[in-house]
């Protein structure tokens, strides 16, 4: 492994939710693990997020979470904090004296000030275009400091931004792994929203006879309300948000994790979790998980396609817990995930002269 001079490393975080256990998403778990994996090898991290728990490295509370917007708050307001925020953050960054920036947040003020600041930015895209993004990166000088998880997802952003570097998100091998004997059912995790299409996942596991236990955070309680309760008790059971340790049992238990995007997924954590716990997927074809779901893992299903689906769950089942591990193995091995993103920051910093230069 190549050693790298320690770097001071501003991390970005998304505003939505505070990086704390049990995680709300597959954002929050990438943010703090890679600041707590950078910091354990020397480099000094400091986090600009949303306030919460912090272990490893600097918080620096900025943001403002959504997840404590009453019933009556009203979404431009919020939508306006965050840009003000965003803002004042990227007006006085270079003041912490960081030798790069390392942006994971969907906000389009960071990369549209990214040519505006002396310290050089790494960018990840978390997402497909979105129009606020879209029109950040046409109209900022962001370069080549710009990296997509899949080559799925940087497909979607070609016209739009020079070729990117790819690295694939991963997953810590020791805790999301094999334990035994599985058991019959199924599992789906993620947090509860429409575009994560439980519901479908709902019916595809009852038209499969096959019992599906239900993990994650009710971030959207109408959809749950409305689709989701009204199926539970007849095959499907809810067991709540779990912390990661409770969640990588429960994944590593199953016979099969089923993974039913209902949008283009960028990646997708909860395909990695569960084939490195040895529990092969079925999952529509859609987005990332046409790349990331080979034929000795998962099963996949035209997108939102029911039957399909249930059919992808029965043949799932009977592939190779060891396939999936080894896959995982090759993979998603954190620490080659921390090399690549090291070196990709290593890189950054090095332009920091030029632009200190360029600003001088």
């Amino acid at each position: 492994m190549k050693k790298y001079v320690a770097m001071r490393i501003g991390i970005i975080a998304h505003n939505k939710y505070p990086l704390i256990e049990p995680m709300f998403g597959g954002l929050e778990a990438f943010t703090y693990d890679i600041a707590r994996g950078l910091g354990a090898r020397g480099h000094q991290i400091t986090v600009f997020g949303v306030k919460g728990f912090c272990h490893g490295f600097e918080l620096v509370p900025c943001l403002s979470s959504s997840i404590l917007i009453g019933t009556n708050y009203d979404e431009f307001e919020f939508s306006s904090r965050a840009h003000h925020e965003y803002l004042r953050l990227m007006l006085g960054i270079d003041e912490f004296g960081l030798d790069v920036i390392f942006n994971n947040s969907l906000h389009y003020v960071p990369p549209t000030m990214a040519s505006m600041v002396r310290t050089p930015m790494l960018t990840v895209l978390h997402t497909p275009p979105i129009p606020e993004l879209t029109q950040a990166y046409q109209h900022s000088n962001v370069g080549g400091y710009l990296c997509s998880p899949s080559c799925v997802n940087a497909r979607t952003w070609e016209g739009l931004i020079q070729p990117c570097e790819i690295i694939p998100n991963a997953v810590d091998l020791d805790l999301w792994k094999p334990r035994g004997t599985k058991s019959p059912h199924a599992i789906w995790s993620g947090r509860i929203v429409p575009e994560k299409g439980l519901h479908l996942a709902i019916k595809a596991a009852n038209a499969a006879d096959v019992a599906l236990r239900i993990a994650g955070p009710i971030s959207d309680p109408f959809y749950f309300e409305r689709f989701i309760q009204p199926q539970l008790g007849s095959g499907a059971t809810y067991i709540g948000h779990l912390s990661r340790s409770q969640l990588a049992m429960e994944v590593a238990d199953a016979s099969v994790a089923v993974i039913t995007p209902r949008w283009s997924e960028p990646f997708g954590l909860v395909v990695a979790e569960a084939i490195a716990s040895g529990t092969p997927v079925a999952g529509f074809r859609r987005g990332a998980l046409t790349e990331l779901v080979t034929p000795d893992v998962g099963v996949l299903a035209e997108p939102d396609d029911v039957h399909g689906l249930a059919q992808a769950i029965t043949s799932a089942r009977r592939l190779c817990s060891a396939s999936c591990r080894s896959q995982a193995q090759r993979q998603w091995a954190f620490d080659l995930h921390l090399s690549r993103y090291e070196a990709a920051l290593a890189v950054a910093a090095q332009r920091r002269s030029l632009k200190v230069r360029r600003h001088s």
